[in-house]
């Protein structure tokens, strides 16, 4: 479980294929804190550490992990969102967040307003994913207030903080994202269903 406030940022050292698996390695200021087994979401996505050398950990990434998110393009010396677990009887500053990616988002627009920015996402309706105005929404693992929600659009407002300490400030039109839809949200969505 997570919140989706980002704590750090990791760099990709390496990327190696086995199978259908990817196994992906990242040089990160919190790697001397991480063990073995340990949940840390990478862009939003929950991956375990299976081994960890100086200040490089490993994680890995199964096929339909690869298929639902964009960790398939990602590249040697991108930068990744970093979050750990969060632990019991702190504050949830950001949202509920589990980790578990439900599609990912192209960047349709980026506009500058008197030094913050907001960011368009676009994203497949067909995947029955929605939004609410003033709604949480995970964009690569970072927790944000939806603005302009649209059936398959969405915004949000970006402080400078927020763009200096998380990917945002590498996002161009075209950049995909991993989007996690709110928890409660779906869950709400599902029950809706099953009565219709």
């Amino acid at each position: 479980m997570f919140t989706g406030i980002i704590e750090t940022l990791g760099t990709i050292q390496s990327l190696q294929k086995e199978g259908e698996n990817i196994h992906v390695s990242v040089q990160s200021k919190i790697t001397s804190e991480l063990k073995i087994d340990q949940s840390v979401a990478h862009n939003g996505i929950c991956l375990t550490v299976v081994s960890i050398e100086n200040d490089i950990y490993t994680v890995t990434a199964i096929k339909e992990t690869i298929e639902k998110t964009n960790l398939g393009e990602w590249q040697v010396g991108d930068v990744v969102n970093l979050e750990r677990a969060m632990k019991l009887g702190d504050r949830l500053d950001g949202h509920i967040v589990q980790g578990h990616v439900d599609q990912t988002a192209v960047c349709k627009n980026i506009e500058e307003v008197d030094g913050s920015w907001y960011f368009t996402f676009e994203y497949d309706r067909n995947l029955s994913n929605i939004t609410i105005e003033k709604g949480s929404i995970t964009v690569n693992g970072t927790s944000l207030t939806v603005v302009n929600s649209k059936i398959n659009e969405f915004s949000v407002a970006i402080i400078p903080y927020t763009f200096e300490h998380t990917n945002f400030h590498s996002f161009k039109i075209g950049t995909k994202v991993n989007l996690e839809f709110d928890v409660i949200g779906k869950y709400v969505k599902r029950l809706h269903e099953l009565q219709a």
